[in-house]
């Protein structure tokens, strides 16, 4: 019936629907980046107790729908998982391109 999940004192079903969009709508996400980048913020994810219920890479933006439970603030998470990624996507850059 209902997926529930459930912490020490609560039951919740928090999904949201999030669009990562890069300034001016450049169109990044293509090539070697596009496949490396769907396991980084797939990492991340677990690493913040965050679950990836899917998602999709478009060459100027990132649809993701996550499950994210109570204890963290939306915003929250979703400037650490673009903090993060961007950190990681920058030294795979610098260090297989150098």
């Amino acid at each position: 019936m209902h997926d529930w999940e459930n912490l020490s004192h609560v039951r919740w079903e928090c999904k949201y629907h999030v669009v990562i969009i890069p300034k001016y709508r450049r169109k990044v996400f293509c090539g070697q980046l596009k496949k490396e980048i769907g396991a980084i913020l797939r990492e991340l994810c677990r690493q913040k107790g965050v679950e990836l219920v899917e998602g999709h890479c478009m060459s100027d933006h990132i649809h993701m729908c996550l499950s994210i439970p109570p204890k963290y603030s939306v915003s929250h998470t979703i400037g650490f998982l673009k903090g993060k990624s961007v950190v990681r996507i920058h030294r795979n850059c610098c260090t297989s391109g150098g």
